[in-house]
């Protein structure tokens, strides 16, 4: 696992979007993404402090774009 700078989520959140992601939805505190052409569903916690690494390079995988 290479080594992943800390972001926030609403950075995380505007990379996501760069990459072809569009909100589909928020329950609580958690956002949900969706890209149509991967047809792939990410969810984003989104709190005022920063991701945790492992959950952060978790979503990274998951929504299949390059670090």
């Amino acid at each position: 696992m290479p080594k992943v700078k800390a972001l926030k989520p609403r950075q995380l959140i505007k990379l996501l979007k760069k990459n072809g992601y569009v909100e589909l939805r928020q329950v609580g505190s958690h956002l949900h993404l969706y890209n149509a052409s991967l047809k792939v569903r990410v969810t984003v916690p989104v709190h005022n402090k920063d991701l945790k690494r492992k959950t952060l390079w978790s979503i990274i995988k998951q929504s299949k774009i390059k670090v």
